[in-house]
């Protein structure tokens, strides 16, 4: 049975979402001080990637725009590299990279949708 990208395309921006919510209304200070919300941002970041990771390359070669090397890579290195990842590159990605991929992965969705 052929997988169909568009389920773990749609899971993703569900996903960063929580992200997002999980660091929104916090300071650097505070991420670093909670050891539980720093463990469930790299997981859910993880979780991004893992889904990513199973689109289909045909998939994403006709779509560009959305960043999946770099998605993916990230899902590499939280789990390969447990132990060297980088809370200023995991605060960096919620806090600056998560909405925009967000806002990508929707209009992804919706173009492959159609209109309502």
């Amino acid at each position: 049975m052929p997988k169909d990208d568009l389920v773990y395309v749609g899971h993703m921006p569900d996903t960063a979402r929580k992200v997002a919510d999980k660091v929104a209304s916090l300071g650097r200070k505070d991420f670093d001080k909670d050891e539980n919300l720093r463990i469930a941002v790299a997981h859910l970041i993880q979780v991004i990637g893992e889904a990513a990771r199973r689109v289909s390359p045909a998939f994403r070669d006709a779509h560009p725009e959305i960043p999946w090397e770099a998605v993916v890579g990230m899902r590499h290195k939280v789990v390969h590299d447990y132990m060297n990842v980088d809370d200023n590159v995991v605060w960096q990605t919620a806090t600056q990279e998560m909405r925009a991929l967000i806002a990508s992965l929707e209009s992804l969705i919706r173009s492959r949708r159609g209109p309502p």
